[in-house]
This record gives C-alpha cells, structure tokens and sequence, in this order.
C-alpha cells in the first residue's frame, strides 16, 4: 500500500486544519470523523438496546452524532429558499381513519398513511402544474429581496474567523429542487411539452444562488460548500446526462466558479443512488466532491478513485447494509475502502442514513473500527461516550 496521509506523529490538528488538509491530499493526524445520521426506526431501535433515551436525531448537544464522537462544523446561514414561505393551515379534504388526505398552503395535495406501518406520502398534486403555479413561485424568489440580506455577515466573519471546525455554506440544489415542486414525472414530460419553464425555474433558483453567495462570501471564510440533487437511482440519474449537460450545468459551473473565486474548492452535492453517469459532467462543471456515495445503488468510492484520481474527492461510501451483518463482514468492509482513506480526500462514514436492521452493538463495532482505521489514538476513543 503506497503511504498514506494519516501520519499519527504529527502534531495535533483543529478539525479546521485537518478538514483542509484532508481534502488537499495533505499528510493529518488523524481522519475526519463524520456520519450521514439515522433513521427515527433506527433510534427507536437502539433506545431499546441500551441508547440513552436522551439522545436523539439531530446535531450538537444531546444528538447521537456527539454521542459516537463525531467531529464538529459549523455552517453559514445563507436565505436562497422562497421568502416568503407558503404560510396556512392544512386542509384536511378527506379523512379515512387510517389514511388521510391533505392540502398545503403551496398547493400540494398528499395522501399521508397515519397507522400500521409508515411510508413514504403519496403526492396527489405537486404544487407546480403549470406557469400559473410557477408566479406563485417565482414572485418568492426575487434574489433582492433586503430578507435576504438581513445576517451581520462581517460581524459573523468576527466570531468565526478563528474558530477551530471546518465552516461550510449552502449550495442548494438545481435539477433537484424544480422535481421536488413539479414531481419526478410530471417535469420529465415537461422537459419536452415546455421546457424553456423547467429552465426559468433553474435559471431564477441560480441568480438567488449567486446573489446571495456573493453577499455572504464577500465577508465570510468558508472551507466547503455543499448542496443536494437526489436525482439518481439504480439505474442512474432520471434526466438524461446530455439534457442535464446543456440545462443545469452551465448554471452549476457559474455557481462553483463564484465559489471558487471566494477561495471556496471543496463543493459537494449530496445525491443518492447510481450517480456515475453525471460525475464527470459535476467535475467539468467545479464540483468536485461527491456525497454519500450509495454502494448498493451503483456508487463506489474505490472505483471512482480509480478513474479521476486526486480529481475526485470522496464522503461517504460504507455500505449500510454490511453493517447488519457480522463483525467479519464490518472488517471486511473497512478493509475494502482502507486504500481509498489512505490516498486522503475521503471521509469515509455510512452512506446514507443508518438503516434499522443495525443493531446498537454492531455500530459501536463499527465506529470502533473505524477511528482505528483513520488513526485515532486509543487514549481518544476511549473519550467517545457511545463506546465506553
């Protein structure tokens, strides 16, 4: 195995300089330590198995993260959402016992499951049919809008500027946040019957990108940016990669270029499933790090290392589902990625949210292992409350 950047001699690290080092490729004392969460049947789970019944889902103070030792960040608010937000109640239409029906302020109309077994909620109607449902939108999308720019982002810059965690800011998403309005089908037929309004909603979500970007790096030093798609699955990505080629991409790339004339080169977006087909179209584009790396829907963070080299960094990639097995499979997949975290720019951790059939004890093995596997000392595993 050629040397690696994990070098146990060297002096201690803040999490910011090791952050930064890490994804340069840089010699650090120890790997960065991060998870992608769990999911709430998964923390049901594991208060029955011994988890304190004070931790919960979330970050900071009394989450599962701190309590699994894992390393600290800050973030930089950023207001690139719809100001302002569809306010009102919901509207129950229809009442069924077990399942019900209802209408948000925004116009979607779901059909939500409230006993048995919970699911994922059928949309009956997205909010976005149409350019009249689109003004309704757009009109909360004006990058102006003094809201916006309301955070003290010079007095921030003060109260951060020594501070010792990696701080990151907001990308947002592109592709992923017109489907979430217009629906997976439903802008798949309308990026053929009008997709010059798939593109003014693209184009209209980028300029309060770049503006409000602008205002907040013009004052504040950030070390990454990250932002979401979700817009793949097994098979790939549900637009095809010429159509995201011409449409989103010149629109991702003048993002990243302000980022990265801010100083800001680690730029990540977080997209599930199989996200091969579009990972050189982000990496032309500026973005150049790729989250959470989905092994069983496609995404392997040792193949992509092998085809781009240090051109690619890496978050994410242990496979869930080896983690329900035994200790010999766990090892096994933390062997299968050891390479990958020894070459740097990687940080390795679930890759996505803990699903429930992993029990307690079968995480604390693996969250074990891996602080070995990135060089924590044993002195400061021992430190890690969830392992003790």
């Amino acid at each position: 195995m050629a040397q690696s950047v994990i070098d146990t001699d060297k002096a201690r690290m803040t999490h910011r300089e090791r952050f930064r080092r890490l994804m340069h490729f840089q010699t650090v004392d120890r790997g960065v330590h991060w998870e992608f969460g769990y999911l709430q049947e998964t923390i049901d789970r594991w208060h029955g198995e011994g988890l304190p019944a004070w931790q919960v889902r979330g970050e900071g103070r009394n989450s599962i993260e701190e309590y699994f030792g894992v390393d600290p960040q800050g973030r930089i608010p950023v207001h690139h959402g719809l100001i302002p937000g569809f306010e009102g109640d919901v509207k129950i239409l229809e009442d069924r016992g077990y399942r019900r029906i209802e209408e948000y302020p925004d116009g979607t109309i779901l059909e939500i499951k409230v006993e048995g077994v919970h699911t994922i909620p059928h949309y009956i109607r997205f909010p976005i049919a149409n350019r009249d449902d689109w003004k309704r939108f757009k009109e909360r999308l004006n990058p102006d809008d003094p809201r916006r720019y309301e955070i003290d982002y010079r007095k921030l810059n003060e109260e951060i500027r020594h501070t010792a965690e990696p701080v990151a800011i907001s990308l947002g998403s592109f592709y992923g946040v017109a489907r979430n309005w217009i629906g997976f089908e439903q802008i798949s037929v309308m990026l053929y019957d009008d997709p010059d309004l798939v593109e003014e909603i693209i184009e209209t979500q980028t300029q309060v990108y770049e503006r409000t970007l602008e205002r907040a790096l013009r004052e504040v030093e950030v070390d990454y940016a990250g932002g979401w798609e979700d817009i793949c699955f097994r098979n790939g990505p549900m637009i095809s990669p010429a159509m995201f080629k011409s449409l989103v991409a010149p629109r991702i790339k003048r993002v990243c270029d302000l980022l990265r004339s801010h100083g800001v080169d680690v730029i990540w977006t977080d997209c599930d499933g199989n996200i091969n087909d579009l990972v050189p179209i982000w990496l032309d584009c500026g973005l150049n790090c790729m989250f959470p790396l989905e092994v069983q829907g496609g995404t392997d963070p040792v193949q992509l290392r092998e085809e781009y080299g240090h051109r690619i960094l890496l978050r994410g990639g242990v496979n869930k589902h080896r983690l329900s097995k035994g200790k010999k499979e766990i090892i096994a997949e933390l062997k299968r990625i050891e390479k990958v975290v020894a070459d740097g720019g990687y940080i390795p951790g679930v890759d996505h949210r803990t699903p429930e059939d992993v029990s307690l004890d079968n995480y604390k093995y693996y969250i074990r292992e891996k602080l070995v596997m990135l060089g924590w000392a044993k002195d400061e595993i021992e430190t890690v409350e969830g392992l003790k």
